[in-house]
């Protein structure tokens, strides 16, 4: 599967001339997964080269307005447009409100179907929010000044390669024999010999994932979603001379989410939701790296592949070839 990050807004608060507020799509085959929906949102979906009508599913962390006052906006665009698809929401207790609050103002109402899933904070400890055949969105509660939750995209696993010259050596011939053998059943040859996918199939491949985290302090639940990601994205509000407006502002420094990664085991951290007082980021990336190496920060608009760590090394190698 071709799984993409872009990485829309990486400011904190108010939106300046480099950065906008948070914002982050996940693109896979074609469809878009949206985590939060700042201010400004469905323009940096037209420059990143997206469809507004690709956005099938909008993850909302938390109700301050930099993360979520996008997002009227964007489903008044979709209705413009004339979307038929269903547009899926999830976010905090109070989302709906809001909405109907705003449609009601604009006299707005999509045709298209609105499917908003609130969380309620005094009940939810954790769970999966979406689930498909090919992956699932798990959530879990952070700690910030209001309920907020951190989100874990993670691919199931696929089923393992066919070693396509020992099947023939074993008789497998037909198109089918090879998908059932895949699919993990066994086929029985015309000779009556039982050819059983263990023979043929190498183990599963572990699937992708991708962890979004903002706004938070260090927490227990930072570093569970977080655990064995191939990528985090998690905000890095300030530097470590800032620790207590940190602590004060219910946000990480930039050595806490390094802290976070290391904790977890992730392939990669993406430093984010940099405060407007960093005009460069590259004290925030050293900090963090002296914690953990394997960091950058988020750039706005560039796209990277998402992909399981052992096939994510096969690809950059192939790339510098």
């Amino acid at each position: 599967m071709n799984t993409y990050l872009i990485p829309l807004g990486t400011g904190s608060a108010i939106p300046t001339t480099k950065r906008n507020v948070s914002a982050f799509a996940l693109v896979r085959e074609g469809h878009v997964l949206l985590f939060d929906c700042g201010e400004g949102t469905q323009m940096r979906l037209l420059k990143a080269g997206l469809k507004r009508s690709r956005v099938r599913h909008i993850f909302i962390s938390h109700l301050h307005g930099d993360h979520f006052y996008g997002l009227i906006g964007l489903i008044s665009s979709l209705e413009l447009i004339q979307r038929r698809d269903p547009l899926y929401v999830y976010g905090p207790k109070g989302l709906q409100a809001y909405l109907d609050f705003m449609f009601s103002l604009s006299d707005l109402q999509p045709s298209y179907e609105l499917i908003v899933h609130e969380v309620d904070p005094e009940r939810f400890e954790g769970g999966v929010l979406l689930d498909t055949e090919e992956y699932f969105v798990e959530a879990r509660p952070l700690v910030h000044r209001i309920f907020c939750m951190g989100f874990r995209f993670q691919e199931k696993p696929r089923p393992g390669k066919v070693n396509a010259e020992r099947a023939r050596e074993l008789g497998i011939t037909e198109d089918w024999q090879f998908k059932a053998l895949k699919a993990g059943v066994p086929v029985t040859l015309d000779s009556g010999r039982v050819v059983r996918p263990e023979e043929v199939v190498g183990p599963p491949r572990p699937g992708a994932s991708f962890v979004y985290i903002t706004d938070s302090r260090f927490c227990p639940n930072a570093i569970l979603l977080s655990m064995d990601a191939d990528v985090l994205y998690h905000e890095a509000t300030f530097s470590h001379a800032l620790q207590e407006k940190a602590e004060q502002t219910g946000h990480a420094t930039a050595v806490e989410a390094a802290r976070v990664a290391q904790a977890a085991g992730v392939g990669l951290l993406l430093l984010g939701h940099f405060s407007a007082r960093y005009g460069d980021t590259s004290e925030l990336v050293e900090e963090a790296r002296q914690v953990f190496p394997n960091t950058r920060a988020a750039e706005e608009l560039r796209p990277l592949r998402l992909l399981p760590r052992s096939a994510r090394q096969t690809y950059e190698q192939s790339r510098r070839s």
